[in-house]
């Protein structure tokens, strides 16, 4: 920056003595009406060169690729600006060069060491990394407008309706002013009259055409919203079950619904903004540039004017609303989280400690929405400003020019009538893009998710007609991703499991039995080591098979909003009544949910909630049965059951030669297994048949003597899944 403002200044210096030679020259000497124009750029050449040969001094002869940029503005302003007068000047009037008093000289050295200024406020920063996101923003907007190619002819559509309702605003206000200036003098009644009637046709066209185009961007939007949530939805579904321990469900679900329309919106009306705003822009130009040049430049230099302050204002509004969008999410999960486990909530009696934090969560939102109202007020402050200075402006030399009847008072009335959406335009088009930076991350957000590969084996194709359910752990370690370096919760541990036999696998808390099952229903991976089905890897077999004959029954079992059937049948094609019915007969629960006004379509309410622990583990043993699974897993799945449920349920598990594991605490499920492994700190400890690890006197016997015959135990506590 302090080589900025040296080069300004050193710019200033330079005008000064360059700019009195040069009109002293071209004063002596005589030159064609061009004559001055060429002087105008010679000297801006030759300031070219001066100020590069001293940015060279100021950065030891490597200037920055942004002080070159600095230098070109400095130097060549001036005679663009001068090309232009010279093209716009009237054929009656020689273009004379530009003024040759001194206080216009410094003001024009002046401005170009503001628009230095102003640019370097828009180039601040690392060039490299500011290269780097506008790259990446505009490959995510074009990834973005991909997805809008089943829309085309739509899009096609909706922006011909859209240019046809701008072309008819933008010559509305030329007609009235038309119309105002036949009513100064006299004009025939049909000329007259054809104005009129002008007129109204370009407002009727300009209401069709706009009804038009909003109906099919808005049907537009809605598609395309609809195939963005489809595509991300599927894809959170293909994730493996570490990334949702890692997300949690509030900020998914914000940004499946938030986030994604605010995609759409992006594109759809953003789109139809800049479009819009474009094209009246240049057709106003042309027609004020028509009407008077010099009121079109004062209306002109509000732009950079504004566009200085939007910048700045993007940059903390993108902040702000990244800041609003975690605070939204993190008070949608707390609340989530808070109703979800209102049991735990009130029988813990914490009412009044959630209802803290959520309002202190809201307080924290407050604050960020109370800065951005700040933000938004001093912005609109700044914008009205600039806007009533440029209008007084033009108010002044609107005055000059009618006086010296270079201008009407209806083409002044036109451009007015243009001078207003011509700056609502320009304000449209900072709008745009400002929205769209703001938009950026919740892209490129989205789309990360959208492009996250499973960390998991691709499952194969492989679906036996015969499955014996035979499996075994080979030398399988496992941490979870979320554990701390090192940390393994299996630790090579090798185990068997035998078809048509029952084995259970018990011990303490936190030695890893819990684990044991998340590898064999595939939810996580281990690090070393495999798990064979009937001697092959379990991502070997088709997805849908493998948890179709590998069945788990849950302590805690989840259950959906929705009916008994939909949540028995629940991921399964083609399951009959009848074969619910038949299962439901033998774990002894049919004549129950038959009594119900609606039988198997009764409601159960939000995740179960009108059933009774008992029923929810009756409705989770029965969505397993009616797999007719080869490998069922009991994780505490009867705890809730009572002894005569028990002795109706667990036979029918235990029936057509299933291989059975059973993760237990109680003590006659462990005694009646055919083989129990004891596990212990992520190893396999000891193994084999009640009777042979009671005969050890080993861990086993030891915490069976201190767990299974305490008062403690009988009622659940002992041993923990």
């Amino acid at each position: 920056m302090n080589e900025v403002v040296a080069c300004g200044f050193f710019s200033l210096i330079l005008d000064t003595v360059l700019s009195l030679s040069l009109w002293a020259g071209l004063v002596l000497l005589r030159f064609p009406s061009w004559g001055p124009l060429v002087g105008v750029w010679t000297f801006g050449a030759a300031k070219w060169v001066f100020l590069y040969v001293y940015t060279s001094m100021l950065t030891d002869g490597k200037p920055r690729a942004v002080l070159c940029r600095f230098v070109a503005v400095l130097c060549f302003l001036s005679p663009v600006f001068e090309s232009g007068r010279f093209l716009m000047a009237d054929s009656s009037e020689a273009y004379v060069g530009p003024a040759g008093d001194l206080t216009t000289l410094l003001l024009g050295s002046v401005s170009s060491s503001l628009a230095c200024v102003f640019w370097e406020n828009l180039s601040c920063g690392d060039g490299k990394k500011r290269d780097a996101d506008t790259v990446k923003s505009r490959q995510l907007l074009m990834r973005l407008l991909k997805y809008c190619r089943p829309d085309t002819l739509y899009m096609i559509a909706a922006f011909t309706f859209l240019i046809l309702a701008v072309i008819c605003d933008s010559l509305i206000p030329l007609y009235q002013g038309k119309v105002i200036d036949m009513l100064r003098g006299p004009t025939p009644q049909s000329s007259f009259c054809y104005s009129i009637g002008q007129l109204a046709f370009l407002s009727l066209g300009s209401a069709l055409f706009s009804g038009l185009r909003g109906g099919i961007f808005m049907c537009t939007l809605a598609r395309l919203n609809k195939r963005l949530k489809h595509l991300l939805f599927h894809t959170l579904m293909q994730q493996d079950v570490n990334f949702f321990d890692e997300n949690k469900p509030g900020p998914l679900s914000s940004r499946l619904h938030s986030d994604v329309d605010k995609m759409g919106r992006t594109v759809a009306l953003n789109a139809n903004l800049l479009v819009r705003s474009t094209v009246r822009t240049c057709l106003m130009l042309k027609v004020m540039l028509g009407l008077s040049w010099k009121l079109t430049g004062l209306t002109c230099i509000e732009m950079p004017l504004m566009a200085l302050v939007q910048n700045k204002y993007n940059t903390l509004s993108k902040e702000l609303k990244d800041q609003i969008q975690d605070c939204q999410a993190r008070n949608t999960d707390l609340a989530s989280q808070t109703i979800g486990g209102i049991r735990t909530v009130r029988s813990f009696k914490a009412e009044s400690e959630e209802v803290r934090r959520y309002n202190e969560a809201l307080d924290q939102m407050s604050r960020i929405r109370s800065r951005s109202r700040v933000y938004s007020a001093v912005f609109l402050l700044i914008r009205r400003l600039v806007t009533l200075t440029i209008k007084i402006l033009m108010l002044l030399q609107a005055r000059s020019l009618i006086s010296s009847d270079r201008l009407s008072v209806g083409n002044l009335v036109t451009f007015f009538l243009y001078q207003k959406p011509m700056s609502h335009s320009l304000q449209e088009l900072l709008y745009c893009y400002g929205d769209t930076v703001s938009t950026m991350g919740v892209i490129s957000k989205v789309f990360s998710y959208i492009d996250r590969t499973p960390k998991y084996k691709k499952a194969g194709d492989l679906a036996p007609e015969r499955l014996r359910g035979r499996i075994v752990f080979q030398n399988v370690t496992f941490s979870y991703p979320s554990s701390a370096p090192g940390a393994s919760v299996l630790k090579s541990i090798s185990l068997e499991l035998q078809p048509g036999k029952v084995t259970a696998l018990v011990g303490p808390s936190g030695s890893g039995k819990t684990s044991c099952v998340s590898l064999l229903k595939r939810l996580y991976e281990p690090q070393e080591g495999q798990i064979l089905l009937d001697g092959q890897p379990l991502h070997h077999y088709n997805h849908k098979y493998l948890h179709q004959q590998v069945a788990l029954v849950s302590q805690n079992p989840v259950l959906f909003s929705g009916s008994l059937r939909y949540n028995i049948e629940y991921g399964l094609k083609d399951c009959s009544i009848e074969k619910i019915k038949e299962v439901a007969k033998k774990v002894n629960v049919d004549e129950f949910i038959s009594s119900q006004k609606n039988e198997y379509d009764t409601d159960i309410g939000e995740c179960g909630s009108k059933l009774s622990d008992g029923l929810k583990q009756c409705i989770a043993i029965i969505r397993a049965l009616v797999r007719d699974p080869q490998v069922i897993v009991l994780d505490e799945a009867t705890s809730k059951l009572d002894v005569k449920a028990q002795h109706t349920v667990l036979p029918e598990i235990l029936s057509r030669g299933r291989t059975v594991l059973v993760v237990a605490h109680q003590l006659k499920t462990v005694e009646e297994a055919d083989h129990i492994i004891f596990m212990e700190n992520g190893a396999v400890v000891e193994e084999g048949t009640h009777r042979e690890l009671m005969a050890k006197e080993g861990r086993y016997h030891r915490l069976r003597e201190e767990l299974f015959s305490s008062p403690a135990a009988e009622r659940g506590s002992g041993l923990k899944v």
